[in-house]
């Protein structure tokens, strides 16, 4: 894409607790957490800067400097990164509320432990950016799976694509066309943040809620179908499934980095092994992952296990 989108900035979400993730939560923010040795949000990066987006904005919270320690000034993704703080975890909309100093352009909007693949993203850019009355854009994908609606949000469109109304954890959707996590928006959405309610259910300010309310200003917000899959990562079970997928498409039998050690006689089968990890004498692992300074003792036989330097989570348990 070159700097085709250069006009455009990208915001990536990385503030929340992952209470869900515990034990990884207390010491890793989600969206850093290893996807095939890369951190998570690297995935996100690498999309903005295919996008030609070259300033980025990450907002923090929990445990915010280990994410600045993980990504830094985001040279290696070739864009500029600047980090904002939320004091408060109040919801989406409440983290974009504290970017407005920051952003001065439209911007993409990713939610920073969601996992995802997609189709021509810059076919949003360009509804933004052409020209035509677009004020905003939404990516979506086309769900079969009726649960994985009810956790998410339902868009209904009319004529030409056009959002008519965005509905949060819908109990009965009434389409199956999902919003995912990625948002394009000009800058007149903060008029609309700004002026966003908290919810009785979860008393947050839900950015579902503020793209309604920026729908029923009159401003024309779009439904682009770009998502090709996209995963939660909300539990260990879902991060040790991720890193085995997409190990799965590099048709290697495992993945072990540079200066990880394994004994000789250590029998892996689909294991990612980040460097720093040390497997032992005859163990035997299936379908686990390693982090680094991860020890696996001698003769130990684990399937769908995660490793940390300081715990061990069987997966096939339930988490």
């Amino acid at each position: 894409m070159g700097a085709a989108h250069s006009e455009l900035m990208g915001v990536i979400l990385a503030a929340g607790k992952g209470t869900r993730m515990r034990p990884f939560s207390e010491r890793y923010p989600k969206p850093i957490l290893p996807v095939l040795g890369k951190p998570l949000m690297a995935y996100q990066l690498d999309m903005l800067a295919g996008l030609g987006v070259r300033r980025v904005v990450v907002v923090i919270g929990h445990l915010g400097h280990e994410v600045v320690r993980e990504l830094g000034d985001g040279s290696r993704w070739g864009v500029e990164i600047r980090y904002v703080e939320q004091d408060e975890t109040l919801g989406i909309a409440h983290a974009v509320s504290r970017l407005e100093p920051h952003v001065d352009r439209p911007f993409f909007l990713f939610l920073g432990d969601i996992f995802f693949e997609t189709g021509d993203l810059a076919s949003m850019a360009e509804r933004l950016t052409a020209g035509r009355e677009v004020k905003g854009v939404l990516a979506c994908k086309r769900e079969s799976d009726l649960e994985a609606i009810k956790r998410n949000f339902v868009v209904l469109t009319g004529a030409d694509d056009r959002v008519e109304r965005v509905i949060e954890k819908p109990r009965h959707p009434r389409t199956d066309l999902k919003g995912c996590g990625i948002y394009l928006f000009d800058l007149a959405f903060f008029d609309a943040v700004r002026r966003t309610p908290r919810t009785a259910m979860r008393n947050e300010y839900e950015i579902t809620d503020s793209i309604q309310i920026f729908i029923d200003d009159g401003y024309r917000v779009e439904a682009a179908d770009v998502v090709k899959a996209d995963m939660n990562v909300s539990y260990p079970a879902d991060l040790l499934q991720l890193n085995l997928l997409l190990l799965a498409r590099t048709n290697q039998p495992n993945l072990v980095q540079a200066g990880a050690q394994v004994a000789a006689s250590a029998q892996l089968s689909r294991c990612v092994v980040l460097a720093g990890a040390t497997v032992g004498d005859s163990a035997r692992l299936q379908d686990c992952l390693l982090f680094p300074d991860a020890v696996v003792p001698a003769g130990r036989e684990r399937r769908r296990t995660i490793y940390t330097a300081d715990t061990e989570i069987r997966c096939d348990e339930g988490g």
